[in-house]
């Protein structure tokens, strides 16, 4: 072979081995490439699941709230419907007590204490007393001046009162009017029971729930 060919065949092989070294880089680089982007693959992968976890967990918890909350505001709404329902039993069997009073030797003391609270919030020089047809026939002008002398020791002030001419009141309880009509004081059961109702579900509450009671 002369030197020509030698030549060209030495270049020829460093070519090849050049191209051959060019292709081994390139398909390193490729298979560098390759497995980077397989690792951020699956880093992404697991980023994903990460999320979807935290998601489906916080998911999870705001659905746990959400019943205990609903099972709490229905419990609590159970609770007050069973202690409303019973307070109003107890005042039905309060207003049935002081009724089956009215029968009752005492209750004319009873009837001069309400007329006597009733004159002195009213303040009224002179006034008239009405009530249910049962309690009127307890009052009788020994029971008035009772309570005059009462409202006098109390308050100092003298006071005239008389019987009402007007019909029965319906309803348990009195009623004190100042004789020009203007003014008047209901010390009626309802009356007296709205009046203090704040302070009767008090005792009722603390009665029956005792430490449960909130209010």
């Amino acid at each position: 072979m002369d030197s020509v060919e030698k030549e060209k065949a030495a270049l020829i092989a460093g070519i090849e081995t050049d191209a051959q070294a060019e292709a081994g880089k390139i398909i390193e680089e490729a298979e560098k490439k390759a497995a980077e982007k397989r690792v951020y693959a699956e880093k992404k992968i697991e980023s994903m699941l990460g999320e979807a976890r935290q998601k489906a967990a916080e998911q999870a918890e705001a659905a746990k709230k959400k019943i205990i909350s609903g099972a709490e505001l229905e419990a609590k709404r159970r609770s007050m419907h069973v202690r409303d329902a019973a307070m109003r039993d107890i005042l039905d069997l309060a207003e049935k007590k002081l009724y089956a009073m009215i029968d009752n030797a005492d209750y004319k003391s009873v009837l001069a204490s309400w007329i006597t609270e009733a004159a002195i919030g009213l303040d009224a020089e002179s006034a008239q007393v009405n009530a249910s047809e049962k309690e009127r026939a307890l009052i009788n002008d020994q029971l008035l001046s009772d309570v005059v002398d009462r409202i006098r020791a109390r308050s100092g002030r003298q006071v005239k009162l008389t019987l009402s001419a007007g019909l029965p009141l319906k309803s348990q309880g009195l009623v004190v009017t100042a004789d020009d009509g203007r003014t008047a004081f209901n010390n009626q059961v309802k009356t007296r029971m709205l009046r203090e109702q704040r302070e009767i579900c008090t005792v009722i509450y603390d009665a029956l729930f005792g430490d449960n009671r909130k209010d």
